[in-house]
């Protein structure tokens, strides 16, 4: 009984009494205090779902800015595909380009193989005629010019010798200088002298 009244062990049932009091104090008040942190904990919730989108921190401007990009990616798609698009038009639209003049060469390659074989042919059936027209009197050839054009006659009488030329256009003269078929050897004699001085190396 002394015991108990010593100054120590009153001192240590104090101690053990009041330690005993406050948890006994803090049990019965642990909800309230808990009810008093749940800020805490929403911000370590969201923390949680901040981190797991790769940020520390989300806002609103930051969502924001995550949409102005997501648009700004949506519509630099779009003008990459509408170009690549042009750029695919603009290669077809070559190549017909390309096919249209290799048509356009291969056209006039054979327009101007024809007219040199028109060319050919005509100066060989001219120098046929001309010598035709020579064997001919003069008369005789005479009638046959008359139902030439110039054009066709002096052709004709470039391929023909001078003096058989001459023959003819004496006949056409005829006895009256001032005749229709006067007037036109004038002409064709005229027309010959200048065809032959349009002629490479020919002398005026």
């Amino acid at each position: 009984m002394s015991r108990l009244r010593s100054p120590i062990v009153v001192g240590l049932l104090g101690l053990l009494s009041g330690s005993a009091t406050g948890l006994a104090w803090f049990w019965l008040h642990a909800q309230t205090l808990v009810a008093k942190l749940p800020p805490r904990a929403v911000a370590s919730r969201v923390t949680a779902e901040e981190k797991a989108k790769g940020w520390d921190f989300w806002t609103i401007e930051i969502d924001n800015l995550s949409s102005e990009l997501k648009d700004e990616k949506a519509r630099l798609r779009q003008e990459s595909e509408q170009l690549d698009l042009r750029a695919a038009r603009l290669a077809s639209e070559r190549e017909d380009l390309e096919r249209l003049r290799a048509d356009l060469e291969g056209m006039r390659k054979d327009i101007t193989d024809h007219v040199v074989e028109i060319q050919a042919n005509e100066s060989k059936n001219l120098r046929m005629l001309a010598q035709t027209y020579t064997s001919l009197s003069p008369h005789g050839a005479v009638a046959i010019i008359h139902e030439l054009d110039d054009a066709t006659a002096v052709k004709i009488l470039s391929l023909m010798k001078p003096d058989v030329v001459g023959s003819i256009f004496e006949d056409m003269a005829g006895s009256n200088p001032a005749s229709h078929e006067a007037r036109r050897a004038a002409i064709l004699s005229e027309k010959l002298r200048l065809m032959k001085a349009q002629k490479p190396g020919a002398t005026s």
